[in-house]
């Protein structure tokens, strides 16, 4: 694993230890903030590994189509709702119109985000051989 990769990885492990602390103090729309930053650098881990430059985009959906035709067998992974997961990384960072995030996420949006975000991190990690 080259020092690039295992950079985007390590930064993909912090984010998911920060989504877990943010979730167990109540911070429900920062943890699924952070739950979808751990699996997009994951995944672009997988890609700079596989030897492609990763596409500017936070679409996890994209960023795992990107990793099918380099001979990444992401099927572990096909029954992950990650384009929810994504949704949830723009929806919950600013209000809409008088309603904060806050007030919209909570354990049954984060704790989905969560295991979403530990499938796809541990799957690069044993796929990178960490």
């Amino acid at each position: 694993m080259t020092p690039r990769v295992d950079a985007w990885l390590r930064q993909a492990s912090s984010d998911l230890a920060v989504a877990r602390l943010t979730a167990g103090q109540g911070y429900h729309p920062q943890a699924c903030y952070h739950a979808g930053q751990a699996a997009e650098k994951a995944l672009k881990a997988l890609l700079i590994a596989a030897g492609t430059k990763p596409p500017y985009s936070h679409s996890l959906p994209q960023l795992l189509e990107a990793l099918r035709p380099l001979g990444v067998d992401t099927a572990p992974l096909d029954g992950l709702q990650l384009r929810q997961l994504s949704r949830m990384g723009s929806e919950c960072r600013n209000p809409q119109a008088e309603e904060a995030p806050i007030d919209r996420f909570d354990a049954n949006d984060s704790t989905p985000a969560l295991a979403m975000a530990e499938v796809v991190v541990r799957f690069a990690s044993e796929t990178l051989g960490r």
